[in-house]
C-alpha cells in the first residue's frame, strides 16, 4: 500500500494510490484506513510530504563505510540527533542553499515512519510500531556541522529534510538497495543490511528515552559516498521497493 498526502486546491487529505488513482481517506491512516469514497486523478493534485511528524529522529554514522570516510570513528551506541519538522519538504520541491553555508551535502537514507504512539518498545516487538518506509535526504550544511559543537544548526535549515514520494507500508526493509544520484550520476550505492544498528535496535534504543508518535520519522543513517551540491543540481534518492525522491537545489 502506498500512502500519500495531497492538496486538491481546496483541501489537504491523506490518500492511497490505487491503480493510478488516489483514493481519499477520511483521516490519517495510522489507526486504520477509512475511505471517503472520493477518488482523484493525480494530475489534479499537489503531493505533499507523506507524513506530518512531530520530530525526525536521525542516526549518525550508522553505516561503517560512511563512518570511515568521515574519519571520525564509529560510536559504540547509536548516535542520535533531531531534525525539526520545519525542515521537511516534499518530492519535487526545492532545497534552499543557505547563504550561511559554503558546503551543502546530500545524504540519502531510509526513513522509518512510526504508526502508533510508543515508548519502551522491546526489540522483538519493534516492527509492530512501524507504519511504513520512505526515502529521505538528510541535507547537511557540512561546514556548519563541523564548526559547531553539536549538529542541530547544520542539519536543521528549512528544506533540509526532503521526504517521499510516498510511504510504502508492505515492505521488508532488510537488504534494500539504496542509491543517491547527483545530476544522474550515482554517488551513493549500498544496501540497508549494511547498517551497524538495525531498525529494530534503533526503535528500542530511541524509545528508551522518548515517546514516538504516529507520523514521526526515524532517519536510519546514510551510506558512504556523501558529497556536496551546488545550485541547479538535481539530487535523487532511490530505495528499492519504494521509489525515487527527487529535489533541485536553489539559492536562498
Amino acid at each position: 500500500m502506498r500512502s500519500l498526502r495531497a492538496d486538491d486546491g481546496t483541501r489537504v487529505f491523506y490518500c492511497l494510490e490505487q491503480a493510478g488513482k488516489y483514493a481519499e481517506l477520511a483521516c490519517a491512516p495510522y489507526d486504520g484506513v477509512q475511505l471517503t469514497g472520493r477518488v482523484h486523478d493525480g494530475e489534479r493534485l499537489r503531493f505533499l510530504p507523506p507524513c506530518e511528524p512531530t520530530k525526525i529522529v536521525a542516526v549518525g554514522k550508522n553505516y561503517a563505510a560512511h563512518a570511515a570516510e568521515m574519519k571520525e570513528g564509529q560510536p559504540d551506541e547509536p548516535l542520535l540527533f533531531l531534525k525539526p519538522s520545519s525542515s521537511i519538504i516534499a518530492d519535487g520541491e526545492q532545497i534552499v542553499y543557505p547563504r550561511l553555508s559554503k558546503r551543502l551535502d546530500y545524504e540519502g537514507e531510509l526513513g522509518v515512519v512510526i504508526g502508533r504512539r510508543c515508548r519502551h518498545v522491546a526489540e522483538d516487538d519493534a516492527f509492530s510500531v512501524v507504519f511504513g518506509y520512505t526515502c529521505l535526504n538528510d541535507v547537511t550544511a557540512r561546514d556548519i556541522q563541523k564548526g559547531d559543537p553539536q549538529w542541530t544548526r547544520g542539519k536543521s535549515f528549512d528544506t533540509f529534510c526532503p521526504i517521499g514520494p510516498h510511504i510504502e507500508t508492505e515492505l521488508n526493509p532488510i537488504g534494500l538497495k539504496i542509491c543517491t544520484r547527483l545530476n544522474g550520476e550515482t554517488r551513493q550505492s549500498s544496501t540497508t543490511d549494511c547498517m551497524t544498528y538495525s531498525i529494530a535496535k534503533l526503535i528500542w534504543y530511541i524509545t528508551q528515552c522518548m515517546t514516538l508518535y504516529p507520523g514521526d520519522v526515524i532517519a536510519t543513517g546514510t551510506p558512504e559516498g556523501i558529497g556536496s551540491m551546488v545550485c541547479g543540481d538535481v539530487v535523487e534518492v532511490e530505495i528499492e521497493g519504494i521509489g525515487v525522491l527527487r529535489n533541485t537545489v536553489i539559492a536562498e
